[in-house]
């Protein structure tokens, strides 16, 4: 699979995040996916990568062109794609997706899960969506979104668009999982030849 990851590019975080990053790059090339990733080399987003190959996966990185001319790109990458934009990056980095990721991070990588987490409630998509959160950053979103969801302001089947998990190994059995459930069995495939 072609694993989209989003994460934090700060550098002012705590080093377990960092770890966290490297462990879920060191799984996803044990596991044999691919990365796609925002195509940075700094903090949680270059210690993804950098995991990734080190374990023999492949990395495609998706980076605007302001941030590369600021020097932060990942050039090791095994395919880097500079893109216009924030916006052209997200639909890139969409488009070349099988499933999707996401670790603790600030506002962009909010943004990120929103969009996807929202294309799928409203059935625009269907591939899996994963949150890996094991210090609870994310429980006061979770708290929030139950509340607006008891409120009626969200689609009854907004949590059964995502999945949420403190541990790297559930979260890929999640992703994969789900893609199983998504993807035609060999069988499948050869009813669908024979009829």
């Amino acid at each position: 699979m072609f694993i989209c990851v989003f994460l934090a590019s700060s550098q002012r975080i705590d080093p377990k995040y960092l770890t966290l990053a490297r462990d879920v790059g060191a799984e996803l090339a044990r596991r044999g996916h691919t990365l796609v990733s925002g195509g940075a080399r700094v903090s949680c987003m270059g210690e993804v990568a950098r995991a990734a190959r080190a374990g023999g996966g492949r990395t495609v990185g998706v980076i605007p062109q302001a941030l590369v001319d600021i020097e932060v790109a990942d050039t090791e990458a095994d395919e880097l794609v500079v893109t216009a934009d924030m916006r052209e990056r997200k639909g890139v980095m969409d488009a070349r997706s099988d499933a999707f990721l996401v670790l603790p991070g600030g506002i962009g990588t909010l943004e990120e899960l929103f969009e996807i987490w929202t294309a799928r409630t409203l059935g625009l998509h269907d591939k899996p969506l994963v949150v890996l959160d094991p210090w609870g950053l994310y429980a006061p979103l979770r708290s929030l979104v139950e509340g607006m969801h008891e409120a009626g302001f969200t689609r009854p089947g907004v949590f059964d668009a995502i999945s949420w998990t403190t541990d790297v190994g559930e979260a890929f059995e999640l992703l994969e999982k789900r893609t199983r459930h998504l993807s035609p069995s060999p069988e499948e495939l050869g009813e669908a030849a024979a009829g």
